[in-house]
This record gives C-alpha cells, sequence and structure tokens, in this order.
C-alpha cells in the first residue's frame, strides 16, 4: 500500500470517529418560550458564548434556547414573559438586573429572569457539584454581552431609590 494510500485511509478513518463521537452527544431536548420567535431573541441566539463558566455549549431542539455543560448545568429560555414588577430579589451583574427565584433551593437549582428587558430571558442553574453545577455570578456575568443585547424598558430598584 502507498504512503498515499495509507494517508487518505488514515484520514478517513479519524473522520469517521470523529463523526461517531460527536454522535455521542445528544442535543439537549427544550420547549420555546412563548415568544421565542421575536428577532430580539434571534440576536442573542446567535451571540451566545460557546462556553459559560466553564462548561461547553450544547445543541438544543427548541427554537431560542440554550444549554451548556454535561449533563446539562445551564438552561436558558429566550422569549419568555417579562416580570411584573416585584418584590423579589434583584441582582444586577454586569449592568443586566435579573430576578432571583431560589424556590428550588433544596435541589440546587435557581432561576434566574432578566427585569427591565423585552422579551425576557430565563436561565436555570444547577449549583451542584455533583451534577455539574456551577456558580450562578458567573454565568450571569458570561451571558451579559449576549442578553445585555435585549432593549431595556426599565430597570431593579433599590429601596432607597423608591421614595
Amino acid at each position: 500500500m502507498s504512503v498515499a494510500s495509507r494517508s487518505v485511509l488514515t484520514l478517513i478513518a479519524v473522520g469517521v470517529a470523529a463523526l461517531t463521537l460527536t454522535g455521542c452527544v445528544q442535543e439537549v431536548p427544550m420547549e420555546p418560550a412563548a415568544d421565542a420567535n421575536n428577532p430580539h431573541c434571534a440576536d442573542i441566539t446567535v451571540t451566545l458564548p460557546d462556553k459559560l463558566a466553564g462548561l461547553d455549549k450544547r445543541r438544543t431542539n427548541a427554537q431560542a434556547t440554550g444549554a451548556w455543560g454535561d449533563p446539562a448545568a445551564v438552561l436558558l429560555h429566550c422569549g419568555v414573559t417579562p416580570p411584573a414588577p416585584t418584590t423579589d430579589r434583584c441582582v444586577t451583574v454586569d449592568g443586566v438586573d435579573w430576578v432571583f427565584d431560589d424556590s428550588q433551593e433544596k435541589d440546587e437549582l435557581f432561576r434566574f429572569t432578566t427585569y427591565g428587558r423585552v422579551p425576557a430571558v430565563e436561565v436555570f442553574i444547577s449549583s451542584n457539584p455533583d451534577k455539574g453545577g456551577v456558580s450562578g455570578t458567573a454565568v450571569l456575568s458570561d451571558l451579559g454581552s449576549s442578553v445585555g443585547r435585549l432593549p431595556q424598558v426599565s430597570k431593579c430598584l433599590n429601596v432607597s431609590e423608591v421614595r
């Protein structure tokens, strides 16, 4: 067998191995949010980072969604209904306001929803280290440049600003 033939066979074998390995990574099943077809969500989706808090981005099967980690420790939906004014805790990370829901804290799962941006983005973050969990602050910081593209129509206020 010639050197050229061996090179071609090696290249084909490497290609088949690469396809086999990438075929093992399943896409994350998700449901699109009600307003997932909003053009602003398309802007967000194409700018989502390949890594969040060190987790690799995964393919999803729904429009305007994102997932990171294996198993998926971060799930994102663009196009959710923006939250109304609330007394729930609101945090600002890199210029983006997020309403914080810790009602599933016992399961080490936290939900953050953008506040004052239309459409809204919802992010579920697992903090359970046994399930690939990560820091919510790191995730929100890494999402800032993408999510910050959404039009801001209001912002979180603290008690001293509500007078």
